[in-house]
């Protein structure tokens, strides 16, 4: 196991790219949304790994959008269909046997994160912050301060497991160490996490 897991006061796990894939699935959701307006449907994926829906939404939609709709189209979108959504290597140990309080930090909805892991066939844990339980999403560190409150830890004693730059901007702006998994970036867009992995069985590997 990686010494920063040992010695972590709290685990604060990104959910989709670091605990499960859900690309394919994320990509239809998306390309509905960049077919509505005329947008390039990979680049619009990409710009919405790791931020909340609406965030994107806000930033793409084309102006007198109705924003609320958009956003609300492709949340139920990525909850209807789940199609091939899988966990990645380590994430069923982690959660099964995690070296300390763990909660999930997603950019999606409590719908859109339940309905995934339960796909992937993965628990929901006690703690799990979403998109709808912050104003700010990453890569404000709301969410990882918001995680660990119920933890009852700082999170500058928290090690924050993420695979998006956004979420390492996050997680470091919260005060908290960053772990990477190199699921879904290079390791150059990881910059500022203290190390990185190929996934997170790879982290509990050594």
């Amino acid at each position: 196991m990686h010494p920063l897991l040992r010695s972590a006061g709290a685990l604060l796990v990104d959910l989709d790219g670091t605990l499960l894939d859900s690309t394919a699935a994320a990509a239809r959701a998306w390309g509905a949304f960049a077919r509505r307006h005329g947008l390039d449907p990979a680049a619009v994926a990409h710009a919405a790994h790791g931020r909340p829906s609406r965030e994107t939404v806000a930033r793409l939609a084309p102006p007198g959008a109705d924003l609320a709709a958009e956003t609300a189209m492709v949340d139920e979108a990525g909850v209807d269909d789940t199609g091939g959504v899988v966990a990645l290597p380590g994430a069923a140990q982690l959660l099964a046997a995690p070296p300390a309080p763990l909660a999930i930090v997603t950019s999606g909805s409590t719908a859109l994160a339940t309905a995934r892991m339960h796909a992937a066939g993965l628990p929901v844990p006690d703690v799990l912050v979403s998109a709808d339980d912050v104003r700010h999403g990453k890569p404000d560190p709301e969410p990882f301060v918001l995680a660990a409150r119920p933890l009852g830890l700082d999170p500058a004693r928290a090690v924050v497991i993420e695979d998006a730059p956004a979420g390492v901007a996050a997680g470091r702006a919260a005060g908290a160490t960053v772990l990477a998994v190199r699921t879904t970036h290079d390791d150059a867009e990881l910059v500022g996490a203290a190390a990185i992995a190929d996934h997170i069985a790879a982290l509990l590997a050594r």
